[in-house]
C-alpha cells in the first residue's frame, strides 16, 4: 500500500546529506558514493509506485490509496510501512554496502583509487 514511502524517505535523507560539501570531496567511498543510494533509492521507490498505480493500489484522487476505506485502516498502513517498507530500505543499504565494498576493492587492486566514479 505505502510500502515504497519508507525507501523514499530515505532517499531524501540520503539526499539531504549527500548536498553537504564535505561530504562531496570526502575520501571515505561510503560518502563518496552516497549519491548511489541515492538513485537506488529514489529509482526502487518510483518503480514500486508504479507498480501500485497499475494494480490500482494508488489512485489520483483522495485518499489515493485504495486501502484506506476509513481513518482506522491507519494502523495496517502504519504496520505495512513498518514491516515492508523498512525491511525493503535495510536490503536496500545492504546492497549499497556490498557494492562500495565490491567497488572499492576493485579500485585498489587496480591501482587507481578515484572515489568520484
Amino acid at each position: 500500500m505505502a510500502c515504497f514511502s519508507v525507501p523514499l524517505a530515505g532517499a531524501l535523507v540520503a539526499a539531504g546529506a549527500g548536498k553537504m560539501g564535505a561530504v562531496k570531496k570526502s575520501r571515505n567511498p561510503f560518502l563518496a558514493k552516497l549519491h548511489w543510494l541515492v538513485k537506488m533509492s529514489l529509482g526502487g521507490s518510483f518503480l514500486l509506485a508504479i507498480e501500485h498505480i497499475y494494480h490500482g493500489e494508488i489512485i489520483p484522487v483522495p485518499p489515493f490509496l485504495t486501502a484506506m476505506k476509513d481513518p482506522s485502516d491507519t494502523a495496517a498502513m502504519l504496520h505495512e510501512m513498518a514491516t515492508v517498507g523498512v525491511s525493503m530500505a535495510v536490503l536496500l543499504v545492504v546492497a549499497w554496502i556490498a557494492m562500495v565494498v565490491v567497488s572499492t576493492a576493485v579500485e585498489r587492486h587496480s591501482g587507481k583509487e578515484s572515489y568520484n566514479v
